[in-house]
């Protein structure tokens, strides 16, 4: 696998755009609170993030690997957060009626 400058170009994309999967990854697992995300819309960003895994391993492209190994685990993590918690209430709502 060559790194070229175009392929350090992807790479730099493939961290930004990973990275931005952190801050709901870390919301939702201090606060439980699943009530704003959507399953459905997470299955198939997973779903395509998976594909996308499939095509950087077929074209040996690292940015699309790497961004991909780590977003769809990401997004899985939140799918998990979702099914484990979507009909307990949050944190927030508890003290609400406290």
């Amino acid at each position: 696998m060559y790194i070229d400058a175009i392929e350090v170009i992807g790479l730099i994309a493939a961290s930004l755009i990973t990275s931005g999967f952190l801050p709901q990854v870390l919301k939702t697992w201090k606060t439980k609170d699943v009530s704003g995300l959507s399953l459905p819309m997470y299955l198939v960003l997973c779903t395509g993030m998976v594909l996308w895994l499939i095509y950087g391993i077929f074209t040996e492209s690292l940015a699309l690997i790497a961004a991909n190994v780590v977003s769809s685990l990401l997004t899985l993590s939140i799918i998990v957060f979702i099914l484990k918690h979507k009909n307990k209430p949050s944190q927030k709502t508890l003290c609400q009626f406290q």
